[in-house]
């Protein structure tokens, strides 16, 4: 697998969450709940700080060998922070009564990714 557009992809959805997150939070707590829920509002900040983070973390390793034993600290926080979510959100999917297309596709994005470094974390890097 190409772990080089893998970690691009990621980064760049990463990033895109942060930015909105980080400074859009008061409409995107407004999309969620319809209140100025202020601690809502400053978790989402601190998340899109924590995305923006991994973002960067993500990009700048995107041309490092992933897979093995290389890089391995990177590997397994990106498909921690994958699996859990996309778990979170697999259990949301069957709770949720709103915004269910939003937290669908999330899901299946989170999922992809899941699986993505998940194979990349069971198979060892090609050495060309």
């Amino acid at each position: 697998m190409n772990t080089r557009s893998l970690m691009m992809i990621s980064a760049i959805f990463l990033a895109v969450n942060g930015f909105g997150f980080t400074f859009f939070p008061n409409e995107i707590a407004g999309l969620l709940i319809n209140d100025d829920n202020y601690i809502l509002i400053l978790i989402l900040q601190i998340l899109g700080a924590l995305y923006l983070g991994f973002s960067i973390l993500n990009w700048t390793a995107k041309a490092s060998l992933i897979g093995g034993i290389y890089n391995k600290p990177i590997l397994i926080g990106n498909l921690l922070h994958f699996f859990t979510a996309s778990m979170t959100l697999i259990k949301l999917t069957f709770k949720a009564e709103t915004n269910l297309q939003l937290i669908f596709s999330y899901t299946i994005i989170y999922s992809l990714f899941t699986l993505s470094f998940g194979y990349v974390f069971f198979t060892n890097p090609s050495l060309k």
